[in-house]
């Protein structure tokens, strides 16, 4: 008679075959959990389109004149759209560190700890599946704008280079908000834990007015802040106007993000599992 031996979790992470597929049913656990409650992930999406519709149509002719454009809606709101879609990418942050928090306080993560699944594969699917609904969520907002006149400049290679920026940075903010959501006590400290990087990096910035008609006291920090950077180098590639030095900036300050957001992570995550 034959036994089957099931590998530890240890020899399990070192099977990279093993790894993916445990990677896999944890993305399908996290997109189930997203389908059953979907009222977090409706929230962080119609923000975004509430800030969009307010700004262009109660804000827009004051805002467009301030900034140039002669009071012209059209004009404002082709101004607007990359920080508000930089809004979104921030906002899908704060369901990542509430599904997190869940997790490590319910415990069902120590209950994966007894099975035979790779501990990285838990992060994987937080991540991946969190990033999948943040792309649903650009990708509506995108709609929204189109829908009420924003009309690109942009040839594919320059959509496809907004995207790519767009996707590395949401993949940075994600993996910041997994260790934001592991360092927090509860899910209500972990909604509130990403609204500095969520909300208030974005309004200082050059999302709503160029960062030249701020004081000159917050202009620097609002200028080199990422956020900065990454909405004027999509604003750029989409309306056609100069990118500057904003975008080996960008690339820059997602990359950062990215490593900060993974290593905090695992480290914390291994440190809270042993």
């Amino acid at each position: 008679m034959t036994t089957t031996t099931v590998p530890n979790p240890v020899t399990r992470n070192a099977v990279p075959n093993l790894h993916l597929r445990d990677s896999r049913t944890m993305l399908r656990r996290n997109l189930l959990h997203a389908r059953r409650y979907p009222s977090m992930t409706l929230q962080v999406a119609l923000i975004p389109v509430f800030l969009l519709l307010l700004f262009v149509y109660v804000f827009g002719s004051a805002l467009g004149a301030g900034i140039g454009q002669g009071g012209d809606r059209t004009a404002y709101l082709s101004y607007l759209v990359p920080g508000i879609l930089l809004m979104t990418a921030g906002a899908g942050s704060i369901p990542t560190a509430v599904a997190v928090c869940t997790d490590m306080t319910e415990g069902i993560v120590a209950r994966f700890r007894t099975m035979a699944v790779s501990r990285a594969s838990i992060l994987v699917g937080h991540v991946v599946g969190s990033v999948i609904q943040t792309v649903i969520n650009l990708v509506l907002v995108t709609a929204v704008a189109l829908a009420i006149g924003f009309r690109p400049n942009a040839n594919p290679l320059e959509w496809l280079a907004a995207c790519g920026l767009l996707l590395l940075f949401v993949l940075g903010l994600t993996w910041l908000a997994v260790a934001l959501g592991l360092i927090s006590k509860t899910p209500e400290g972990a909604s509130n834990a990403p609204l500095p990087i969520s909300f208030l990096l974005p309004f200082v910035s050059s999302t709503f007015v160029p960062v030249d008609s701020m004081p000159s006291w917050i202009r620097w920090f609002a200028e080199y802040q990422p956020f900065t950077a990454v909405i004027e180098t999509v604003r750029g590639l989409l309306t056609g106007t100069g990118i500057g030095h904003n975008g080996w900036l960008a690339v820059a300050w997602s990359l950062a993000i990215v490593i900060l957001g993974f290593v905090w992570s695992l480290r914390l995550f291994d440190r809270d599992t042993h």
